[in-house]
């Protein structure tokens, strides 16, 4: 499996991956909203493509602050039903949190039991907006001690302001 930066030629490919592999509403979700208006960060959009150049897999990320601390949102991350158990989110996940250097912190909704295998653990303190259910908030320190003190709400990422993690 090949993993290569997400391309605006792999827009349609990666949006009709994300609609099979979710439900038809997905951009009702409370994370899309976090996502309106904000530029993804690119350097971590990742499109894992098989031996015949077939979308398997792909992960993007977001900006977004947690009280004031940036921070990244990691999703949507998914793989195509035909290569789902080949470690290919494995591969997408590892891959993109390898490339996330100067960012502190990554954040996502999800299941724990799964995410808690790359480092992801609960956070009682970080309020995602509703209606998401909050034993799914799940975090990742990239620094030691990333998560200290880091409590509150998760609120978009002001548009007018540069994708800067150190801002």
């Amino acid at each position: 499996m090949e993993l290569h930066k997400e391309s605006p030629e792999d827009w349609w490919e990666v949006e009709g991956l994300y609609d099979l592999c979710f439900a038809p509403g997905r951009t009702a979700l409370s994370s899309y909203r976090l996502r309106d208006g904000v530029d993804p960060v690119a350097e971590l959009c990742l499109v894992a493509r098989d031996d015949l150049g077939l979308v398997a897999g792909a992960i993007r990320y977001w900006p977004v602050l947690v009280g004031e601390a940036a921070t990244l949102l990691l999703g949507p991350v998914a793989v195509h039903p035909t290569r789902q158990g080949e470690g290919v989110g494995a591969q997408l996940i590892e891959g993109s949190l390898a490339r996330a250097v100067g960012w502190d912190r990554v954040l996502l909704v999800g299941d724990a039991p799964y995410y808690g295998r790359f480092g992801f653990h609960l956070l009682r303190d970080v309020h995602m907006p509703p209606p998401t259910n909050p034993d799914r908030i799940l975090g990742r320190a990239l620094k030691e001690g990333a998560w200290e003190g880091v409590s509150g709400p998760v609120c978009p990422w002001p548009s007018k302001r540069a994708i800067d993690k150190d801002a």
